[in-house]
């Protein structure tokens, strides 16, 4: 199994280490599974539960004062799970996973997402918050029982604002087995969005994608990752021929012309070759892969 994981793309992290070791343990615990799927599902989920990770505990919060989470699954058949806007889900790429398998669906929304997560026993009404989101929401001087419109207003005036570049912090993985290929990528989001913004993590081909070539997982600020369809042009970059390395420095290059905005991404090779590039301040990664690896 090769397995490749990033911790989000953004600032430099007030605590790198630790960081970079719980990134290495998600690495590890998709390299001790035995599908490309499950290798990915269990690294997002490690970087899930850590608070240090824009994902799951420690997510951002939108401007009703609610956490809400999205994730995308894709596989190199061709199949596919997303789930967002879910309101107090920790485990957002489980839920991705139940889509995937228990629907005729791409995508589940919101409350009705939630529902779908606690009828396959994924937990809900988990507490995200922690300690450092709570002070942040609170310096915000957020609007108080404001109706939508006022929050609008809200989000206007902080949403994107620079010195906001930490929450870009979306977690996602990479695996191939040497034949088949899988990537993850979950998020709470971006501070200050309005509520019920979704960004592009679980929209296909944006936020993650995987064909027979490649795997890929996006990383940064959504909505220009979205307009681009990010992971979808590293996947068809690596399909024409390219290495994950170059397909992901040159679609990159690209996306920062086209969009002037900031990014990271990695890339699998059905060979085992890797790839990942950012032109954020950080992005810190694992790889980790076993001998039963083809290539």
């Amino acid at each position: 199994m090769q397995v490749l994981v990033h911790g989000g793309a953004g600032g430099a992290p007030d605590d790198p280490a630790p960081r970079q070791a719980v990134v290495d343990e998600a690495a590890a615990a998709g390299n001790a599974c035995e599908t490309p799927q499950a290798a990915v599902l269990a690294a997002v989920r490690r970087l899930e539960t850590d608070p240090r990770f824009n994902a799951g505990t420690g997510s951002v919060v939108q401007s009703d004062g609610r956490i809400r989470t999205d994730a995308g699954l894709m596989t190199s058949d061709g199949a596919v799970g997303a789930a967002c806007a879910m309101p107090d889900v920790e485990h957002a790429v489980d839920v991705a996973a139940a889509v995937k398998a228990e629907t005729p669906h791409v995508m589940v929304a919101g409350e009705r997402a939630v529902a779908l997560a606690d009828a396959v026993g994924v937990a809900t009404d988990c507490d995200l918050w922690t300690p450092a989101t709570r002070e942040r929401w609170r310096s915000a001087d957020p609007p108080r029982d404001a109706d939508t419109s006022e929050q609008l207003a809200w989000v206007r005036d902080r949403f994107g604002r620079q010195g906001d570049e930490r929450d870009h912090d979306t977690v996602g993985a990479v695996a191939t087995d040497g034949t088949r290929l899988a990537a993850a990528t979950s998020t709470g989001g971006r501070w200050f969005a309005l509520a019920g913004r979704v960004g592009d993590v679980p929209q296909v081909g944006a936020g993650f994608y995987a064909t027979e070539s490649a795997a890929v997982s996006a990383t940064g600020e959504g909505e220009a990752i979205a307009r681009f369809g990010l992971a979808r042009r590293v996947a068809e970059a690596v399909e024409g021929g390219e290495s994950p390395q170059h397909a992901a420095d040159r679609v990159l290059r690209g996306f920062a012309a086209e969009t002037g905005g900031e990014a990271g991404v990695i890339v699998v090779g059905a060979d085992g070759q890797t790839g990942a590039a950012n032109n954020t301040e950080a992005m810190q990664t694992a790889e980790a892969a076993s001998e039963s690896t083809d290539g």
